[in-house]
């Protein structure tokens, strides 16, 4: 086997051909002693674990649309059972069969999701996790299923194993679903200052629109470790701007100064990584419903979405 990140992509069309690829998957893994998680939807998660039978309470199990809301928290959640579970050889492995949730997203949030396909080839690089992302083409979008052949270095089909030709550097996939620089409207209060004032004027404008004490909070901690970010960047002076968006308040930091180091997978990482790397980001990229980053020659962008006071009230009434 090899050592290792190993991340596998499964492209099925039945249950049948689901099954074929995840019993061997999950059996081989509990006769060699290692971890075994299932992350998929609750319909094959009883599949599996019908045909498992008796091995079925040997696997860890976890609905997906629970596993990891947004990309970055499911990036974490990954990582997290590496490191309760990171077997005590050299030689072991972890085993995860992980199946994202594609219905029902927009735009943005499927490209979230792919670049996230991508990252958890450099996040994951370190760990010895065997991961293969199942696809179903009969729920999921054609262009959805192209772009796991470039994600995923290899995809297995039953016990076969074969390279993706199609697979694309992550950083490289990163760049092409990057969201375009946000550009301030005509329309919307700009203030120009260092950071600290720009700080405060930003979370003084987003007290105004969040509703309540504990989203302000929360929306202060992402803040301050944006600027942070920027501050170990030697940038003291940038633009900022708030506004409502999509049910959502939507905060814009724009510096005329580029940043050369911006790693394509920045806020993905955890903090015990993170310190190692000078990455900063983990705890604003858990928080925030988006956090988009850019850096060109014009200069660098970064853009974080908080739950708007409506979005706030919707769940307080479900």
């Amino acid at each position: 086997m090899k050592s290792g990140f190993l991340h596998q992509g499964c492209i099925y069309g039945s249950d049948a051909e689901l099954l074929s690829m995840a019993v061997p998957f999950v059996r081989d893994g509990l006769h060699r002693g290692e971890p075994v998680l299932v992350t998929t939807t609750s319909a094959n998660l009883d599949l599996l674990q019908d045909a498992l039978g008796t091995q079925a309470s040997e696997v860890d199990y976890a609905e997906s649309a629970y596993f990891g809301r947004r990309p970055p928290q499911r990036a974490t959640a990954f990582q997290r059972y590496w490191t309760r579970h990171r077997p005590t050889s050299p030689s072991g492995a972890v085993r995860i069969l992980a199946e994202p949730v594609w219905v029902g997203r927009s735009r943005r949030e499927v490209a979230a999701w792919k670049r996230m396909e991508a990252g958890l080839n450099v996040v994951l690089a370190d760990t010895a996790i065997r991961m293969i992302c199942p696809y179903d083409t009969r729920i999921v979008d054609a262009a959805i299923i192209e772009d796991a052949r470039r994600t995923h270095p290899e995809c297995v089909a039953g016990s076969r194993v074969e390279p993706c030709a199609q697979f694309v550097a992550p950083e490289e996939f990163a760049r092409l679903q990057a969201p375009p620089p946000r550009r301030p409207c005509d329309d919307v209060a700009r203030f120009d200052g260092d950071l600290a004032a720009a700080r405060r004027h930003v979370l003084g404008e987003a007290a105004r629109l969040l509703p309540s004490e504990d989203s302000v909070a929360m929306f202060s901690i992402a803040v301050g470790e944006a600027m942070a970010y920027l501050r170990r960047r030697n940038i003291e002076r940038v633009t900022a701007w708030v506004r409502l968006a999509a049910g959502r308040v939507v905060c814009t930091v724009h510096s005329a100064q580029p940043l050369g180091d911006l790693h394509p997978f920045v806020g993905f990482r955890t903090p015990a990584l993170c310190e190692q790397t000078g990455d900063g980001l983990w705890l604003t990229n858990q928080i925030c419903e988006w956090l988009d980053i850019s850096s060109d020659d014009s200069g660098c962008t970064i853009e974080l979405a908080v739950p708007g006071p409506h979005a706030e009230e919707e769940h307080h009434v479900g």
